[in-house]
């Protein structure tokens, strides 16, 4: 079966959304982190499982391909 992806805004994503990041890299939100670096528009999307823990910084107005 193959995965469908719908580009989204990052501002829908929410935690268990598997998204795939503009880096090209494909994971499961674990949790949305508001205001990255203390601005307003930007969040950080967190990867965290028990073989790997990354962050993805993100503009709110950007869109995003998210599986659900």
């Amino acid at each position: 079966m193959s995965t469908e992806w719908t580009q989204v805004p990052i501002s829908e994503v929410k935690p268990g959304d598997r998204v795939r990041h503009r880096s090209g890299q494909e994971f499961e939100v674990a949790r949305v982190d508001p205001k990255f670096l203390g601005i307003d528009s930007m969040v950080c999307l967190i990867e965290d499982n028990p073989t790997r823990w990354h962050a993805y910084p993100a503009s709110l107005t950007d869109q995003i391909d998210v599986s659900r």
